[in-house]
């Protein structure tokens, strides 16, 4: 039986423990809890100086131990060992190495997802850690952004913005690069560009073999068709060659509302899918608590008071949280990196679809609240209820962009989806009841209706759902025959720890 201990030390010569350092406020704790460790080592004083330095070094371990990391406590666990590829090449070696030996393993980016295992693996496994691949270049006509997979969307942004230009990625700043694409990616300019997958211009991959090849329009197309939302089931990407958006300056508000309000603002909502959405520079950010509702207008340019989003300005709120304004989109990023809590707590996601139907959102968010409300009173979690939009343009983008595997319905809609948050382990099965009940209840109430669409957003997926069933069967098929035509061994089927595999579909 292979030690897999070898293994590792033979990673060793792959790729160092050196990672972008914590912030400087952070490293005198993260010094002080590592020292103790490095002491009981009992090294030589010049090795263990050396250890002590690289561990500080390290971002993640630096967030974890400062507890400022956002993985979710449910998918914390302990690898045989990590390997931090500085490369694509470092990439390859470890993938010869783990196909060889046939080891578990998990390839973590940002390391968002909830779901235990996607992002995470115990003993005996091995973590690939990303975070070394965090690039950002942009060419020289400033058209095409090149991203490594370990990156953080706020960081690429950030980069960016001196250019005058943007990308289709993540929301939000924390969430890493690699995820986020795989699984389709949805921005606030999706009505108006697509999702993140369909402004990819290239994907750099290295298969199970360790070859590594170029996935695009003209080099192997089909393999690109499946990385635009097929998430993580045919190779490692190191690069992302995403077109940029000529968008930086944009208009936006924030507003919280009380309960009461909370009718209205559906209704709105409503009626701005049905009418305010044919803008396609225009959309809405509404993220419902129990007693709140925080509704988010944002413009893809400078305006004043858009029309598009009229439903909305007769509704008076609780509190402007961020006045309309004139900004970047930089600054509604850093904005919105502030919301979202870094204390280690246990998470879980959860989602839905329908087409556009106010009745059915009312029902099922009064079924909701009333399940979220107790459940806060016995354990403390927090949830939210939210409606993401779906206007019929970023269907209509992705086709022409080449399409994708995801089989979306020409037809405005929105992808529902819940945050939640909780603390204690003994309450897992107490708190996820919640937003499981509620995702059948948008089954039950949708089917009822005529509503409901079968289409589950992936990276909004919970670990018990399948997002991969619901992209149609012949695109299901597709997928599964290049997953068999560049994995013919099915090491990402059979030796990846966990995810949304299409070996369970």
């Amino acid at each position: 039986m292979f030690d897999i201990g070898f293994l590792c030390c033979c990673f060793s010569i792959i790729g160092s423990a050196l990672t972008a350092s914590p912030p400087p406020s952070n490293r005198v704790l993260v010094q002080s809890k590592l020292q103790p460790f490095v002491n009981s080592l009992a090294l030589p004083p010049t090795q263990a100086q050396f250890l002590s330095n690289k561990l500080v070094q390290d971002s993640n371990l630096g967030a974890f131990l400062s507890g400022k990391d956002y993985q979710s406590q449910g998918c914390w666990r302990s690898p045989t060992c990590v390997v931090l590829p500085e490369s694509a090449q470092d990439v390859s070696k470890a993938l010869k190495n783990i196909r060889f030996f046939g080891s578990k393993f998990a390839v973590r980016s940002g390391g968002h997802s909830p779901n235990p295992g996607f992002s995470s693996i115990d003993n005996p496994g091995i973590l690939i850690d990303l975070q070394k691949l965090n690039q950002v270049q942009i060419s020289q006509d400033k058209k095409v952004a090149s991203l490594g997979p370990g990156g953080r969307w706020g960081d690429v942004l950030a980069a960016l913005d001196p250019h005058g230009v943007s990308v289709i990625g993540g929301r939000i700043p924390q969430v890493g690069v690699a995820g986020v694409i795989l699984g389709g990616g949805l921005f606030h300019f999706s009505g108006e560009y697509g999702l993140a997958a369909d402004n990819v211009k290239n994907f750099e991959i290295v298969l199970s073999d360790g070859t590594l090849k170029n996935a695009n329009a003209d080099s192997n197309p089909d393999l690109y068709w499946a990385l635009k939302g097929g998430g993580a089931n045919f190779g490692i990407v190191t690069r992302f060659d995403l077109y940029t958006i000529p968008v930086r300056d944009i208009w936006f508000q924030v507003a919280i509302y009380t309960p009461d309000k909370i009718p209205a603002i559906l209704a709105a909502f409503a009626e701005w899918q049905d009418k305010g959405a044919s803008d396609v520079k225009s959309t809405v950010a509404l993220i419902i608590a129990p007693e709140a509702a925080t509704v988010g207008l944002i413009y893809s340019a400078p305006a004043d008071k858009p029309e598009a989003f009229d439903p909305f300005y007769s509704i008076p709120p609780a509190t402007v949280a961020v006045p309309a304004n004139n900004g970047t989109v930089l600054s509604l990023t850093n904005i919105l990196g502030t919301t979202f809590s870094n204390a280690p707590q246990r998470h879980d996601y959860r989602g839905s679809s329908s087409k556009v139907d106010l009745q059915l959102y009312e029902e099922v968010y009064t079924f909701w609240r009333e399940q979220a409300m107790a459940v806060h009173e016995a354990t403390g979690a927090n949830m939210t209820f939210t409606l993401q939009p779906i206007p019929v343009n970023l269907v209509d983008q992705g086709i022409t962009k080449g399409g994708n595997p995801l089989g979306l319905p020409r037809i405005n809609h929105q992808w529902w989806t819940t945050l939640v948050d909780w603390n204690n382990a003994e309450d897992d099965e107490k708190v996820r009841a919640v937003p499981i009940a509620t995702s059948e209840k948008w089954k039950e109430l949708g089917e009822q209706r005529g509503s409901y669409i079968p289409f589950l957003f992936m990276n909004d997926g919970s670990r018990d759902q399948s997002p991969l069933s619901m992209y149609g069967a012949e695109n299901v098929a597709r997928l599964k025959s290049v997953s068999r035509k560049y994995d013919p061994s099915q090491t990402f089927q059979k030796l990846q720890g966990n995810g949304f595999l299409l070996s369970k579909v």
